[in-house]
């Protein structure tokens, strides 16, 4: 009985820093799409981080995770997501699961999900986690990002949540009409933009959209 007590009382606690979350580091630093909000304050963050971490969850910052990874800010997690506009039918493709915590959100958004993991542990213990949250439907490949998903291509929208130097020329291919492309682009050691990419007929507009840090993209030859 005591343990089903504490139980409730740290889901109410996560429930109210989470919300917190939402109010103080994503709605007042200016995202203001409505179902993103919603996601993101639905999404349990805690259940995609070692115990340890958990009561760290919800701070404003990246944690680590397995393989050298991360598992992103949350506030960067919303802001990448408002600028894809999904309005909850779309065919996203998500390049980098990590720890499924951008996944779940994602799979919130949109119709279909296809994700993208270069880490076989990484991909089996985000799908574990995503399993043990009630998500169902997503489609989960590993193998190296760059080279996207072709086979259930074109996609409404593509976020990477890694950096390159450049957005790989095989992604924008795979990208469909009117489709949006959000990436984090420039060097492990340098500057790096969060930039979307909109197609604009046979090409496409380029917008900067903020200074960040991310994770660089690898290949199986870098591993």
């Amino acid at each position: 009985m005591f343990k089903d007590l504490l139980a409730s009382k740290f889901a109410e606690y996560q429930t109210f820093v989470r919300r917190r979350m939402v109010e103080d580091q994503i709605a007042a630093r200016g995202v203001r799409d409505g179902r993103v909000l919603e996601a993101m304050g639905k999404v349990r963050r805690h259940a995609f981080v070692d115990e340890y971490l958990r009561t760290r969850a919800y701070e404003d910052h990246p944690l680590p995770i397995d393989e050298g990874q991360t598992i992103s800010q949350p506030y960067m997690v919303a802001l990448t997501a408002e600028l894809l506009e999904l309005k909850g039918s779309e065919k996203v493709l998500e390049i980098g699961t990590g720890s499924g915590y951008q996944t779940a959100v994602l799979a919130e958004l949109a119709g279909e999900l296809y994700t993208v993991e270069i880490f076989p542990s990484l991909a089996e213990k985000a799908s574990a986690a995503l399993s043990a949250q009630g998500y169902r439907g997503i489609k989960f490949r590993t193998g190296d990002g760059a080279d996207g998903w072709p086979e259930h291509a074109p996609y409404d929208a593509i976020v990477l949540s890694c950096a390159a130097p450049a957005v790989p020329e095989g992604l924008f291919a795979q990208l469909g009409p009117d489709g949006r492309l959000a990436a984090p682009v420039g060097e492990a050691d340098g500057p790096q933009k969060l930039t979307l990419f909109s197609r604009d007929g046979a090409g496409f507009r380029e917008r900067s959209v903020a200074d960040v840090r991310f994770v660089p993209m690898l290949r199986r030859r870098d591993r």
